[in-house]
């Protein structure tokens, strides 16, 4: 299996991997396709494939932030059973991160990523891709160490429609697994830049920012 960076929506690789998108995942949470042209030029976005008999059955977003020195995973795709491609992902995502945070002069802190919870909301299908079930990959990625960020958490629809996205929590995966909060001033530093690029905020996400705001730490429970 090759681990493949994709750079450009001409990348024939890219029009495969954003077909697998949208088959896995809700319409909501899909970037159109030539919106994709500058988030795939932009040198801080890391989008790669899993190549597997030249076919794209896996595929990972994520970003490191070098102010911060902690990283987010935007997505990760796993398109059959059977071949460890969660596995290989994270792997190879986890050292590609580490080797930017050396170059950074750093440790990589940790790694936010938004987390479907299916006790909340049971109608997520996923294209029927039994690795993609919520339960599955909530175990998983339990067992890979995040945690759930203590608050309850709403995210602006990639549609930019205003609409409030639920059903998901907002986790962080600490290196050192000794840490039990975070600073509530780089959740919302981080979550004030991640979505910048939508406008239309919706105003359950701006009161949860505010009561963010008010408080110095957050919990890291267990996911």
């Amino acid at each position: 299996m090759e681990y493949i960076r994709v750079t450009s929506i001409d990348d024939p690789l890219f029009g495969r991997m954003h077909q697998l998108l949208g088959k896995v995942f809700p319409p909501e949470e899909v970037l159109e396709f030539e919106l994709w042209k500058g988030p795939l030029e932009d040198p801080s976005i890391r989008v790669f494939v899993a190549v597997h008999e030249e076919e794209v059955v896996g595929a990972t977003e994520y970003r490191y932030y070098p102010q911060w020195n902690i990283a987010m995973t935007d997505f990760t795709i796993i398109g059959q059973p059977g071949l460890s491609i969660g596995r290989f992902l994270a792997k190879n995502r986890e050292k590609d991160l580490q080797e930017l945070a050396h170059a950074n002069g750093k440790v990589l802190f940790g790694m936010f990523a938004e987390i479907y919870d299916p006790y909340e909301r049971e109608d997520f299908d996923f294209g029927g891709v039994k690795p993609m079930n919520p339960f599955v990959r909530r175990e998983v990625l339990s067992h890979l160490g995040y945690k759930r960020i203590n608050f309850p958490y709403v995210h602006p629809s990639w549609k930019n429609d205003g609409e409030a996205v639920k059903g998901l929590d907002f986790c962080f995966l600490p290196t050192d697994e000794q840490i039990i909060d975070i600073p509530t001033d780089l959740v919302t530093s981080f979550l004030k830049d991640y979505y910048a690029v939508l406008p239309n905020k919706p105003a359950e996400w701006i009161q949860m920012i505010s009561e963010l705001e008010a408080k110095e730490t957050v919990e890291l429970l267990p996911l």
